[in-house]
C-alpha cells in the first residue's frame, strides 16, 4: 500500500476508459476512495463511478481547487477549453499530471498561465489490467514528493520509466499504440488458422493462449526475444518457414514506419 506523503486530495477530470483506470490504481495503491474526486460530463456516469469506488462527485472548480493532484484524463482535443475554466481555481502548488498525448508540457503550462508544476504521462491500454507500461515526463518544478507520489501511482497501473520529453513522440509509437499493434497481429493470427480449417473459436484460443504463453515467457525466462525466437526455429524447419516470409516481407522495415507514423501523428496533435 502506497503512502503519499504530502498528497491528500486527487481530482480526476475527465473519468473515461482511461481515467476509470487511475481511479482503480489510486485506491489500488493505499489512496482512500473518498479523497478521490471526479468530474464528469454525464451525470449518471458519475453515479456509476461513485457507486463502484466510492469517490466523490464534483463540479469543476471544487475539484480543482481541493486537489493536491488534478489528473487531466480528457480527449486532447478538449484540453484548450479546459483550462482557461481551471487556471483561477488552480492553486500554486497543486501537481497537474496529464494523460493527454501529444500535449506538451510547455503547451499546458502556457495555458494555465505559467503554472509550473506539471507532468505528462503516457500510458497504455494494458493500464486496465494493471499491466500497463507508461513513460512521464517532469517539469523542473515538481517536487520530490510529488515524484514519489507518481512512481507509486505508476507502479499501480503496472510498469513506468521516467524520459526527456524530447522522446514523448517516441514513446507513443512504441508503448502507447503498442498495444494495438499486438491486437492486429493476433486478428492476423486468428483469420490465418481460420483460412487453414480450423473454426474461428477454437482458432481464437489456440492464437490468444500461444501469445499470452509467448510474452509470459518472454517476461519470466530472463532471456532475450532474439535468443528466444533462435531456441523455438531449427534450421529449415517449420518455424525457420514461416520466419522467412515474414522477413521477406520486410517485416522489420513494416513495424519501424507504422511506429514512425503513430510518432508523427503524436507531434502533429501537439500543434
Amino acid at each position: 500500500m502506497a503512502n503519499y506523503e504530502g498528497i491528500n486530495r486527487v481530482g480526476i477530470i475527465g473519468a473515461g476508459t482511461m481515467g476509470e483506470a487511475f481511479i482503480a490504481a489510486l485506491i489500488r495503491s493505499g489512496l482512500s476512495a473518498d479523497a478521490i474526486s471526479i468530474v464528469v460530463r454525464r451525470a449518471e456516469h458519475g453515479v456509476e463511478l461513485s457507486s463502484k469506488y466510492g469517490v466523490i462527485v464534483k463540479e469543476l472548480a471544487d475539484a480543482v481547487s481541493s486537489s493536491d493532484v488534478i489528473i487531466l484524463g480528457i480527449k486532447p482535443q478538449g484540453l484548450a477549453d479546459l483550462m482557461p475554466q481551471i487556471q483561477s481555481h488552480l492553486r500554486k502548488e497543486t501537481l497537474v499530471l496529464s494523460l493527454l498525448a501529444g500535449k506538451t508540457i510547455s503547451g499546458i503550462s502556457d495555458g494555465l498561465a505559467g503554472h509550473s508544476s506539471i507532468a505528462r504521462v503516457m500510458p497504455n491500454t494494458p493500464t486496465l489490467v494493471g499491466k500497463g507500461m507508461a513513460g512521464y515526463s517532469l517539469s523542473s518544478e515538481v517536487t520530490e514528493v510529488q515524484k514519489k507520489f507518481i512512481d507509486q501511482l505508476l507502479a499501480a497501473t503496472g510498469k513506468s520509466i521516467e524520459i526527456p520529453e524530447e522522446l514523448q513522440n517516441a514513446l507513443t509509437g512504441t508503448s502507447g499504440s503498442g498495444p494495438a499493434y499486438f491486437f492486429r497481429f493476433v486478428e492476423a493470427m486468428i483469420d490465418g488458422s481460420v483460412a487453414m480449417g480450423i473454426s474461428r473459436e477454437d482458432a481464437t484460443t489456440l492464437t490468444i493462449q500461444t501469445i499470452v504463453g509467448a510474452a509470459a515467457l518472454l517476461d519470466e525466462s530472463g532471456e532475450t526475444p532474439t535468443r528466444l525466437r533462435e531456441k523455438v526455429t531449427s534450421l529449415k524447419g517449420a518455424t525457420a518457414e514461416a520466419l522467412a516470409v515474414f522477413e521477406a516481407a520486410g517485416i522489420s522495415e513494416i513495424v519501424a514506419q507504422a511506429m514512425a507514423a503513430s510518432a508523427r501523428r503524436s507531434e502533429e496533435l501537439a500543434q
